[in-house]
């Protein structure tokens, strides 16, 4: 049998696009490694700070995160990714830039989480900051106007033990403390929106807290793990028939 080459690297299916942080990522964060059954490719990209991306939008960011989607293509990366929900707004610029599937934010799985659920029913969304996000970043993931959302943001939890140590880019991070803020945004997204059916979680720094929002709402949680793993078993191994 012959096979061919032409990238450097091979068995890396997904890429992540990292943003410029020092930030503790525990487990089950997208910037851990070890949150992943499967080998994944980082590169980050310098100057994009989470305040930055968050709150900023900053638009100049544009270039070297396509930059980096081309960088991580060219090294064999067969579909790519960021640790930034809010980076929806340049899902259809990153997708442009390169051959490969681009998928920006767990924002993309609220139209398909919505489609599972019954008339009246809503979907949930938690946010680092939900006032950062606009109908921009929603447009940006597919996800209509008119489509049932409810969304609450943790930069007002008790002390924003989490936001302040997400966006600030603290060098520690007090995990119960995040665990309880989650929980309590959790519960009061819920009890204010009682016609919400399941919950998503945007922060890429969310998924550590999942088992915290199912077990005070009751409800199916989805977070970003989730759609990179839906994508990854959808990619084509490299040599396949010899991995058997």
């Amino acid at each position: 049998m012959q096979v061919r080459g032409g990238k450097p690297l091979y068995g890396i299916r997904v890429g992540i696009l990292v943003l410029d942080t020092r930030f503790p990522r525990i487990p089950g964060d997208l910037g851990h490694a070890a949150t992943f059954d499967f080998p994944v490719l980082y590169h980050r990209v310098r100057s994009a700070s989470p305040e930055r991306v968050v709150r900023g939008g900053d638009p100049e960011l544009i270039k070297p995160f396509t930059e980096g989607a081309q960088a991580l293509e060219r090294e064999g990366a067969g579909a790519i990714t960021t640790t930034c929900g809010f980076l929806a707004k340049f899902q259809a610029e990153l997708a442009a830039a390169v051959r490969v599937p681009v998928f920006t934010s767990s924002l993309l799985l609220v139209p398909l989480v919505a489609r599972m659920l019954g008339p009246g029913r809503a979907v949930g969304l938690l946010t680092i900051d939900a006032g950062a996000l606009t109908a921009e970043h929603l447009a940006g993931a597919g996800i209509a106007a008119d489509l049932p959302l409810a969304i609450g943001g943790l930069e007002r939890e008790g002390a924003a033990t989490f936001a302040r140590s997400i966006i600030g880019d603290e060098l520690t991070l007090d995990v119960e403390a995040a665990r309880a803020e989650h929980r309590d945004a959790a519960r009061r997204l819920v009890e204010a929106h009682p016609e919400v059916g399941a919950i998503v979680l945007e922060c890429a720094n969310m998924p550590p807290y999942r088992a915290d929002v199912q077990a005070v709402t009751g409800l199916p949680v989805f977070d970003m793990r989730d759609l990179i793993r839906l994508v990854h078993a959808g990619l084509p191994a490299d040599f396949a028939d010899l991995a058997r």
